[in-house]
């Protein structure tokens, strides 16, 4: 435990930015009353950074749809259920990956229904531990996994007018620079700095290559240095320790800093599932869960969207987050589902929208890119998507217009 008291972390976060473990480790450990304080700091932080941006009661989030290109990794976490092997692809009659007719039917449904985001997901690099993956992507005239997402959001972008964003996980600088055309923002959890939980054997990202701490601290960095709106985060209750999570948040917090590119930060509590490794860890705990949020904000500030998942907790959850400075939903589909937490299906769209005004706060719909990228895309954007993103975007706020997506011709610029 912290050695700190909790009077002197408060009275840290009330008066300057918090950048040490140990005042961060004990801003983690509060509850009960030193949690409501915590939670009251973070609110006004939240509060303060909203009307500086002239946002002021506003709650956002994206809507999107789901796309999952393939379902097979390299990697072993101990307590993912969205992957899976070629033999049960197989068995059930599925594909390696979507094809490309599937991912844009997925796509145009979503458009029908007002969604503006088109969000893939896929394990890393299964061709490097798959040679039935290595084979479909070569009997198609592709290289990589990477090489075959990009063509897929180019299906997307020129066939629906759906915004990219992409979280194919661990990337080098020069993949990504090859995808920035054809997705607006990227994003890639860091979970965790703890390289214990990596290195020691039966734990949760033992045998897992892509979940070195390190290498994901790089892929942050190497995403400010290509220009990316990136989406980060980290996930609670794996087993780190709380100066671990603290270092978790302050090496995120520094990144931010020198990038200017971690557009939100998402703070996800663990929820264990049947058939993992690690089905008998507890869930993450409330009071635990909501100390993370509250010291997520202080540590990243005023101006950072913290993100916080509503379907993986209750209503009356959800306007604890608020309570505790969360400020963005995320994407919220009202098509398809959370396909890395199934048995959690989003929460209706206009519950949600009465769930926040319940807690004082407006819903408001946003594109894939945060606002303040969107209206700097000449920073941020690439110049491919510029059409594509001001077709769905109000020019004033940033924010997703009130429009339904068309199909609009994609090409690259030189």
């Amino acid at each position: 435990m912290p050695s700190m008291s909790m009077v002197e972390a408060l009275d840290a976060a009330m008066s300057a930015e918090v950048t040490d473990v140990e005042v961060a480790s004990t801003l983690l450990s509060a509850s009960g009353a030193d949690l409501h304080a915590l939670q009251r700091i973070a609110a006004d932080l939240r509060d303060e950074g909203l009307a500086a941006a002239g946002r002021s009661g506003q709650v956002t989030y994206s809507r999107k749809v789901f796309i999952p290109l393939t379902t097979l990794c390299r990697d072993r976490c101990h307590y993912c259920t969205f992957v899976t092997i070629p033999g049960k692809l197989a068995r059930a009659g599925a594909g390696m990956y979507l094809e490309l007719d599937e991912v844009v039917d997925i796509a145009r449904k979503g458009a029908e229904l007002g969604c503006k985001e088109a969000l893939f997901t896929l394990g890393d690099r299964p061709e490097d531990r798959w040679p039935q993956a290595a084979q479909w992507l070569s009997e198609r005239g592709y290289t990589s996994t990477l090489d075959y997402l990009r063509a897929a959001a180019i299906a997307v972008l020129s066939r629906t007018g759906l915004l990219p964003h992409l979280n194919p996980g661990v990337m080098s600088a020069e993949e990504m620079t090859a995808l920035r055309p054809v997705a607006p923002s990227m994003g890639m959890m860091l979970e965790t700095t703890s390289r214990r939980l990596f290195t020691g054997k039966g734990m949760p990202h033992y045998g897992s290559p892509d979940k070195d701490p390190l290498v994901r601290l790089q892929v942050l960095r190497d995403a400010g240095a290509v220009g990316i709106p990136f989406t980060t985060g980290i996930l609670v209750g794996i087993g780190e320790s709380l100066p671990e999570r603290a270092q978790s948040l302050l090496a995120m917090a520094e990144i931010a800093a020198a990038g200017g590119h971690i557009q939100e930060v998402i703070v996800q509590n663990f929820r264990a599932k049947p058939d993992t490794a690690m089905r008998g860890t507890p869930d993450a705990e409330m009071t635990e869960f909501l100390a993370a949020v509250a010291t997520a904000r202080i540590v990243l500030g005023r101006h950072m969207r913290i993100q916080a998942p509503p379907n993986l907790v209750s209503a009356a959850e959800c306007e604890a987050l608020i309570a505790s400075g969360v400020d963005d939903w995320g994407g919220v589909s009202p098509l398809t589902p959370d396909h890395v937490n199934p048995e959690r299906p989003w929460p209706n769209l206009d519950a949600l929208a009465d769930l926040t005004a319940g807690a004082g706060f407006t819903l408001t719909e946003r594109l894939t890119a945060q606002p303040p990228y969107i209206l700097d895309a000449s920073s941020w954007i690439d110049p491919a998507l510029h059409e594509h993103v001001a077709a769905l975007s109000d020019p004033h706020s940033g924010l997703a217009a009130d429009r339904i997506p068309s199909p609009r011709t994609w090409s690259a610029v030189a």
